[in-house]
């Protein structure tokens, strides 16, 4: 990734967690971070933990990337950070948000989660920022790890003991569960036993999000911010979908993702004509011909019937953020969007396709008649 980049790299066991060493070296406690209401809960828990107030930017409606148009001057003023998101690979507009930071005087940060191999104004997304984070779990199919990419490799030593300061102690057991995981995984899916699997965690009480957000508990959230900054607070929510984000990797781990990180060019290959295929369905806005999205937000008017239908084949729809976040957390614990229309539309109407099932996701939109959403503006709601 160093010389994919051309930017110093450090490991990290988890993207969220390098997020939090990013945001703790580049931003002082108590400032405020503009970043996507379209995200994951976890992002906006990790920006809290930094002791940091999260601020909600207005979202273009067709691909949902930070809108900088549309936000007011009043925002841009008071900010600590710019937070990019770069939904599903869709890029932010990294150029025109490097020039308003510069202009600011303060750091972009790159959250790249899903964006390895995407690019935009000619250059990789990642290498705008001062620093920007990626995760191996996405694409690359980890499932544990990611990186820190940073501007001045000057930096590297203090990140890395920033970042070691916070890694808990490889376990023996951990590495063997995650050398098994996907046999263990392989043989539900092949033995069709993954609804029964997910229907005994609920049962039991330990499926983490019993809808598309987790749980918020905004009275447990109060008495960790009174401690912020730190992660120890926010555990429970941090972890969440990822228990082991901060252990150290044993040889398992490092092995099998650097494995899987060979094939990157070719797995992006597939990304790329996938998404090229479902970008020229009904339900796609053509707006990132030639990038290897990890997802593709189509958007279809009925997007919880669609989601049903897709179940009903055992396609699995994940990586969904509805409500945004100001609409989920509210304005105790961050600042609501100035124009959160877009983001709103946006959040109900995404579905987000895998393009390596891009033949059978079409088929079944096809067959159960989903419609396209109509724009805002256009009849659309």
């Amino acid at each position: 990734m160093r010389r994919r980049l051309g930017r110093e790299c450090l490991y990290v066991p988890s993207c969220r967690l390098g997020l939090y060493v990013a945001l703790r070296h580049w931003c002082p406690p108590g400032g405020r971070v503009l970043m996507s209401p379209v995200n994951d809960d976890v992002i906006m828990f990790v920006v809290l933990a930094a002791g940091l107030r999260p601020v909600q930017a207005p979202l273009n409606a067709s691909d949902g990337s930070i809108d900088p148009a549309a936000v007011p001057g009043s925002h841009w003023r008071g900010l600590s950070a710019v937070l990019t998101t770069n939904l599903y690979g869709n890029p932010d507009p990294a150029p025109e948000l490097r020039a308003r930071c510069d202009a600011l005087g303060i750091p972009l940060i790159e959250d790249a989660a899903h964006a390895i191999g995407s690019t935009v104004a000619g250059r990789a997304v990642g290498t705008f920022g001062d620093a920007a984070v990626f995760s191996l779990s996405k694409h690359v199919g980890a499932k544990t790890g990611g990186f820190v990419a940073v501007a001045d490799p000057a930096l590297v030593p203090e990140l890395t003991a920033a970042r070691d300061a916070l890694l808990a102690p490889a376990r023996l057991t951990a590495e063997l569960a995650y050398a098994l995981r996907p046999y263990a995984e392989a043989g539900v899916r092949g033995l069709r036993l993954v609804r029964a699997a997910r229907g005994l965690l609920r049962a039991v009480g330990a499926e983490e999000r019993p809808g598309i957000r987790m749980e918020l508990r905004p009275g447990e959230l109060k008495e960790a911010l009174a401690d912020a900054p730190g992660l120890g607070g926010f555990d429970s929510w941090v972890r969440v979908d990822m228990h082991r984000y901060r252990l150290t990797p044993g040889r398992a781990r490092l092995r099998r993702t650097q494995r899987l990180l060979s094939g990157l060019d070719p797995l992006l290959a597939a990304h790329r004509a996938g998404t090229e295929r479902l970008l020229a369905t009904r339900w796609a806005a053509p707006s990132s011909q030639g990038r290897p999205l990890f997802r593709v937000p189509l958007l279809v008017a009925d997007r919880d019937a669609a989601v049903a239908a897709l179940a009903r084949r055992r396609i699995t729809t994940g990586y969904l953020y509805d409500p945004p976040l100001d609409v989920y957390a509210g304005d105790v614990f961050t600042d609501a969007s100035p124009c959160p229309g877009p983001a709103a539309w946006f959040a109900r109407h995404a579905l987000p396709a895998d393009p390596l099932r891009a033949r059978h996701v079409i088929s079944v939109l096809d067959e159960s008649g989903a419609e396209p959403a109509l724009p805002p503006g256009h009849g659309g709601d």
